[in-house]
C-alpha cells in the first residue's frame, strides 16, 4: 500500500466514524514507539484506530502482533503526553473498496 492509498483510506475512516457520531481528537499521532493513526471519542470512551486498507485480502491480518505492541506503547505515551485519564479502547477500522467496517476492541 502506497501512502496515497493509506492517506486515502484514514480519511475515509474518518468520515465513517464522524458519521457514526464519533468525534475526531487526533490523527497520525506519533511517538518513537509508533503511530495512532485516529484517536476519535464516542460517550466518553477514547478510540484509537488503527486503520488498515486492503485491495484484495482481509485487511485485519495486516496487525501483526509486533503492531499491536508499538500501538500499546503509543497508547501509554499519549495518555502520558496529554495528562489525561479516561476509558478506552482499540479499534481496527478495516477498509476495502466494497466496505468500511469498525472491529471494536482488538486487545481482547
Amino acid at each position: 500500500m502506497g501512502l496515497k492509498e493509506g492517506l486515502e483510506a484514514e480519511d475515509k475512516a474518518s468520515f465513517y466514524l464522524q458519521k457514526m457520531g464519533y468525534k475526531i481528537i487526533d490523527r497520525n499521532f506519533h511517538s518513537k514507539f509508533g503511530e495512532i493513526d485516529i484517536v476519535a471519542s464516542k460517550e466518553n470512551v477514547l478510540h484509537f484506530c488503527e486503520v488498515k486498507f486492503s485491495q484484495r485480502s482481509d485487511p485485519i491480518l495486516r496487525i501483526i502482533p509486533s503492531k499491536m505492541t508499538k500501538i500499546i506503547k503509543t497508547i501509554g505515551y499519549y495518555f502520558l503526553t496529554k495528562r489525561i485519564h479516561c476509558d478506552y479502547q482499540l479499534d481496527a477500522i478495516l477498509v476495502t473498496p466494497e466496505k468500511i467496517e469498525i472491529v471494536h476492541n482488538i486487545t481482547s
